[in-house]
């Protein structure tokens, strides 16, 4: 026990503690899953199918944006009240959701929602910093884990059984019985910890501004390079990295910066957002393209498509823990980098020589070995950052791996899906949303010379697909043996939890 009158938690009571944080995580990811099913019924009864994309961009471009910004701001004033803000946003924007009679007021209401989203991502994150010591975490991040693959499994079955049996608007208003208990959760949590120490600066609202501002632009930038970059898009790109570089010069202007520049002094931190941003472009080009890769050339419906991914989602939170225990064990983690990587090239690989004909059996183990690279990165990488920042830089350091993480996630999507499109853009085939809408059903119906060409052009696209995915994760393997490591610390940031009252 310190002078301060903090002591280390037991296990029980960090259990106790981290039951309130994964059901705001459970909160925060259910809702990036459970809406994708019910686009459809969305679009006919709110009379909208062109703009229906603005649902999941809204969302994500807030979310995303303002990551830099929570973190900072519970460095400030404390995470236990910023995290129970952000579930009230969270929550009065769902029920706002289910309310809307509009497509645009839908999609600004799920920005709004994105506002909430954004807290819930990184204020638990770093709340479990709080009270768990670096080594220990481990053991813990596997729940968080856990929590986004159930989140993944669960999601899309719940929001068509609730879009078939009541209404897409039950999918929202589920957000209040669960957003509820995640806020009396977390308030008992947030009554066990101290606030930080007094900061005589305030926010850097001028740097907030201009941050919002310019990743915004550059993420509704990418969002639209799937369907060609047009005058609008490169404009849209332009000003938004003019507006971060305007952000970076007022960081080192500023008294106290949202993004502190000593931050990535420490070549940890930037080894690991680096990585971080390879490992989610790796891993959401497989998640959004193993799906159509599975339906247009295997011919599988699109409900097995999704099936036929769940090996993945179930092994990344069980390597997960594995990768926590060796921690606990060792105090290292960089060992961890390079086998985690070399079994995601592996499997990727594995998928660049498959065609129709290959076995369900061999592809479901490249899917499952390709889930156990990624669940092994998780926890190393918020661990590692973690430990190696600074007591006042936490939440910023938090943030930047969160950040990072969703930014490698836009940019991987719109980029493969961009090299998936390329052989078929080239050929001269028409409409590609024509295409893709007709399926593997609307290929098999082609005449037999068209057919083959089509097939032959879609190989060729996932081939490069997968085998430019493998030569990410190889270098990031490579990169990852360079690494700079700190022994874990075995102390948690025990000042900022209070005795149990």
């Amino acid at each position: 026990m310190g002078t301060d009158g903090a002591r280390q938690l037991t296990h029980g009571e960090i259990m106790g503690a981290l039951t309130g944080i994964l059901i705001a995580v459970l909160l925060s990811a259910l809702d990036q899953t459970i809406v994708n099913p019910a686009l459809t019924a969305i679009a006919t009864d709110l009379h909208a199918v062109n703009d229906l994309s603005w649902i999941i961009i809204g969302y994500f471009v807030t979310s995303t944006a303002l990551m830099p910004v929570y973190g900072k701001l519970s460095d400030i004033y404390g995470r236990g009240r910023l995290m129970m803000i952000s579930i009230a946003i969270f929550v009065a924007a769902s029920l706002l959701c289910a309310c809307a009679q509009s497509l645009v007021q839908l999609a600004l209401f799920r920005a709004l929602e994105g506002v909430g989203g954004g807290g819930l991502t990184v204020i638990s994150q770093a709340m479990i910093a709080d009270f768990i010591s670096p080594r220990d975490r481990g053991k813990y991040q596997g729940f968080i884990a856990g929590t986004w693959a159930f989140a993944g499994v669960l999601g899309p079955p719940l929001g068509g059984l609730l879009t078939d049996h009541l209404s897409w608007r039950f999918i929202f208003w589920m957000n209040l019985p669960l957003g509820l208990l995640a806020f009396m959760l977390c308030r008992r949590v947030s009554r066990r910890m101290t606030n930080p120490p007094a900061r005589s600066t305030r926010l850097d609202y001028a740097g907030a501004l201009l941050l919002i501002a310019g990743v915004s632009l550059v993420l509704l930038a990418v969002s639209g390079s799937t369907s060609g970059w047009n005058a609008w898009v490169v404009s849209e790109m332009g000003a938004g990295l003019v507006l971060l570089a305007l952000f970076v010069a007022q960081e080192f202007r500023a008294d106290d910066p949202i993004v502190p520049p000593r931050l990535y002094r420490n070549g940890i931190v930037v080894g690991m957002n680096i990585v971080g941003l390879l490992l989610s472009m790796v891993q959401f080009g497989a998640l959004v393209l193993l799906p159509v890769y599975f339906q247009l050339v295997m011919g599988v419906p699109a409900t097995i498509s999704g099936v036929m991914i769940v090996p993945m989602l179930l092994l990344i939170p069980v390597a997960s823990v594995l990768a926590g225990q060796f921690m606990v064990r060792t105090g290292r983690y960089k060992p961890i980098f390079p086998v985690a990587f070399v079994l995601m090239t592996v499997a990727l690989i594995a998928f660049s020589r498959m065609s129709a004909l290959s076995s369900t059996l061999s592809l479901e183990l490249a899917v499952g070995l390709l889930g156990l690279g990624i669940g092994c990165c998780g926890p190393v990488l918020m661990a590692g950052t973690q430990n190696a920042a600074h007591g006042a830089d936490l939440g910023a350091a938090t943030s930047s791996i969160t950040f990072a993480r969703s930014l490698g996630a836009s940019l991987g999507t719109a980029m493969f899906w961009a090299i998936l499109l390329v052989p078929l853009a080239s050929a001269s085939l028409g409409s590609t949303d024509a295409l893709f809408h007709a399926g593997h059903a609307g290929i098999v119906g082609l005449p037999a010379g068209e057919r083959e060409r089509v097939m032959g052009l879609l190989a060729t696209g996932f081939h490069n697909v997968f085998v430019i995915s493998a030569a990410i994760a190889f270098a990031t393997a490579l990169f990852s043996l360079f690494l700079r490591e700190e022994p874990l610390k075995t102390a948690p940031r025990s000042r900022l939890v209070k005795l149990a009252q």
